[in-house]
């Protein structure tokens, strides 16, 4: 789940969906907004399966569990520094 496994692919495991916020967390973000930059993302590549929102919800947590991400003024979600 975290890592990709032979039952979930690269491109589903909650460590490659972090990586994708993270990169798309270049100015701080509502979850709403975070959500449709990484929808459209993944949308540009023909390869990778549809993200759920209980999916990216989980690789939220996981970047919070790890320090990765932080909440800021008015509900917005940013980098850690």
């Amino acid at each position: 789940m975290i890592l990709p496994t032979k039952g979930i692919p690269a491109d589903r495991a909650l460590l490659t969906i972090g990586a994708q916020i993270i990169k798309e967390l270049e100015e701080p973000s509502t979850v709403s907004g975070l959500w449709h930059l990484v929808r459209l993302d993944r949308s540009q590549h023909a390869d990778s399966t549809p993200l759920t929102f209980d999916w990216f919800v989980l690789a939220l947590d996981l970047l919070f569990t790890v320090g990765a991400i932080r909440t800021g003024p008015a509900n917005t979600l940013r980098r850690a520094s």
